[in-house]
């Protein structure tokens, strides 16, 4: 209890809530610009805590890092752009919504689920950390491997109306991820002798190009539209602030089904928001009555997506406060930081310095209700910005995305990528090719190609990745989930066939 008074009194100071208010609203800001992510605004910020107090500093931090997930979904309902990868699902719905002029019940949904489940988030660190982080850092490259096949199949669920294409982007973004360096023998491939694919097509720069540039590519097509002044969305910019909290905890199951499992797989070292987001949305998707109308604008949808990504700022904590193993990339920089002020992180973290771990959890409990207080007070004029003129808003997002591709890894021939991408995206999107699964095979793919080597070179009995329960557990999951998705997709096509063979008769 001592210990527990002692976090509180260090995180309830005046300067340190000025310093966390601040930082949700640098994260949440710079997750609304495509390009930024929350890991580039968690380093920035970094240097700022060199001179606060250990706890002071992770708190400002976390502010940073909440703020981050919750900013992603700005963009993803207002311009159809995912602002941070761990966002990408919530524009499946979210942008839907926003066009059928339903802009501030979008964004509500997204920061009521995104405000829940972090909360759930958070009691589930503070209850079950050290046997979560256990369990966690048992699983072995067979495990990794297994489990990324049970994401994989979440294509299946989002291929659009043709199975065939949606299969064919998958793949695409499968051959993406393997351009550049060999991620375990560090040697150049499938660069045929071309100086800018030797680095790799970096995830981001195909991100921005996929979605951002070929959606802003189409928004200017209609010529005289852009003449006339329309925005990009239109209706109501009411923010349905209560209404909308009802909204929410009305879908308990989705609510609390999507947090559990970005909690779970933000625990899990190196897979994070951008898997969990596609993961939780799939699974409600999976379980929805009415499964036809996701990506069209259904909450549950959005719910689903916000609420498992933000679940992962809490799961991410699980290993890097049980065991000193951190869990994604944000993660490793809140370590550092630890460590800058002379704080060893591991095993004997919770014992030897208590107040700091009960301060974590207050401050991610706290981070969370500014993050909502900030988003409240300043949706409003989010809304206002997505009723600017396209021939306004169209060149100022691209402007926003040329610098987030460029300010990546500083390299001008990212910008040439980046133009290639995004005429191929829009390409692919006029053909009526599904773009969700082209980026999760880029997501997936390198997790995947490292975890099956590393699991081959370990040990060379394939049989490996079925005699180990957990991994048995995951490639059982995707057998499941295939055999759900081919049943659902034949479901569909016989009830298109029955009604067009009625319409034919009457």
């Amino acid at each position: 209890m001592d210990s527990f008074l002692d976090g509180l009194s260090q995180i309830f100071t005046f300067t340190t809530l000025i310093y966390m208010l601040a930082g949700s609203i640098a994260g949440i800001v710079a997750a609304a610009i495509p390009g930024f992510t929350v890991t580039m605004a968690i380093v920035l910020t970094l240097p700022l805590t060199f001179s606060m107090e250990p706890l002071q500093g992770i708190a400002v931090m976390l502010s940073v890092y909440v703020g981050g997930y919750t900013g992603g979904l700005i963009s993803a309902a207002l311009l159809g752009i995912p602002g941070t990868p761990s966002s990408v699902a919530t524009t499946f719905d979210a942008f839907p919504m926003a066009r059928n002029g339903e802009a501030g019940r979008a964004l509500s949904l997204g920061v009521w689920a995104s405000f829940f489940g972090t909360v759930i988030s958070t009691i589930v660190l503070i209850v079950a950390a050290p046997p979560l982080a256990i369990i966690a850092v048992k699983l072995g490259p067979w495990e990794y491997f297994s489990l990324i096949v049970f994401a994989l199949t979440i294509v299946a669920s989002l291929v659009g109306s043709s199975v065939i294409r949606g299969m064919l982007a998958g793949l695409i973004g499968l051959a993406i991820s393997t351009v550049g360096t060999d991620p375990i023998m560090g040697r150049p491939r499938f660069d045929f002798g071309v100086e800018m694919l030797q680095a790799g097509l970096p995830f981001l720069v195909v991100l921005i190009g996929i979605f951002a540039i070929s959606q802003l590519t189409s928004e200017v097509e209609d010529a005289k539209s852009v003449r006339s002044g329309t925005s990009l969305v239109a209706g109501s910019i009411d923010f349905q602030t209560w209404k909308v909290m009802k909204e929410v905890l009305g879908r308990p199951v989705n609510l609390i089904r999507s947090s559990m499992v970005g909690v779970l797989i933000g625990a899990l070292p190196g897979a994070g928001g951008s898997i969990a987001n596609l993961v939780a949305y799939d699974q409600a998707k999976r379980a929805s009555k009415t499964p036809e109308k996701f990506g069209r604008g259904i909450p549950d949808g959005v719910v689903a997506s916000e609420a498992g990504n933000s679940a992962t700022a809490g799961g991410g904590l699980i290993p890097l406060i049980g065991l000193g193993i951190p869990g994604s990339a944000v993660d490793a920089i809140l370590m550092a930081s630890l460590m800058v002020h002379g704080i060893s992180v591991g095993p004997r973290l919770m014992l030897d310095h208590a107040d700091l771990v009960y301060g974590m959890f207050i401050a991610m409990a706290v981070a969370s209700l500014m993050m909502l207080f900030v988003s409240l007070v300043s949706m409003r004029l989010f809304l206002r910005v997505a009723q600017t003129p396209k021939w306004v808003i169209v060149p100022v997002v691209m402007v926003c995305c040329v610098v987030g591709s460029f300010a990546l890894n500083n390299r001008v021939t990212d910008l040439y990528l980046l133009g290639f991408i995004g005429v191929a995206g829009y390409v692919l999107r006029e053909l009526g090719y599904s773009l969700a699964p082209l980026v999760l095979g880029v997501i997936l793919g390198p997790i995947a190609e490292t975890n099956l080597r590393r699991a081959l070179m370990t040990d060379g009995d394939p049989m490996l990745f079925v005699t180990r329960p957990i991994s048995l557990l995951f490639l059982a999951a995707a057998f499941v989930s295939i055999v759900w998705a081919i049943r659902s997709h034949l479901k569909k096509q016989k009830y298109y066939i029955e009604d067009t063979s009625d319409a034919s008769t009457s």
